[in-house]
């Protein structure tokens, strides 16, 4: 059974997003097929060169970068999202592909969790 793991929200100022991708690593530290699909403003996930020192956190792009090594099969991020805050695929983290639906990519999944 793959699951696909949604994240929706910035990635500063709320935890479901950082819950989300912990969930995804522990998946894929069982063997379980995972992935994630960055969309609305949770595609600020995976920009380039965050500097989050200034509200005293880490900056989560590191931790999306490590996720192909800990066994997340996938790090889809929706166009339109992108599209809507400015964002190119020049400015995202390694990796990442871009999907043009986000509809069309839950249907691939045999299970899909909401990181809210």
């Amino acid at each position: 059974m793959n699951t696909l793991i949604v994240i929706d929200r910035a990635p500063y100022g709320s935890w479901a997003g950082r819950e989300g991708l912990d969930m995804a690593f522990s998946l894929a530290a069982f063997d379980q097929p995972v992935s994630l699909l960055l969309t609305g403003a949770g595609v600020h996930w995976a920009k380039r060169d965050q500097d989050a020192t200034a509200i005293g956190q880490k900056t989560v792009a590191k931790n999306l970068s490590a996720a192909g090594l800990f066994g997340v099969e996938s790090l889809q991020v929706d166009a339109t999202s992108c599209e809507r805050f400015g964002l190119t695929k020049e400015q995202l983290i390694a990796g990442c592909t871009l999907v043009e639906s986000s509809q069309a990519t839950l249907k691939q999944f045999d299970r899909v969790v909401f990181a809210n």
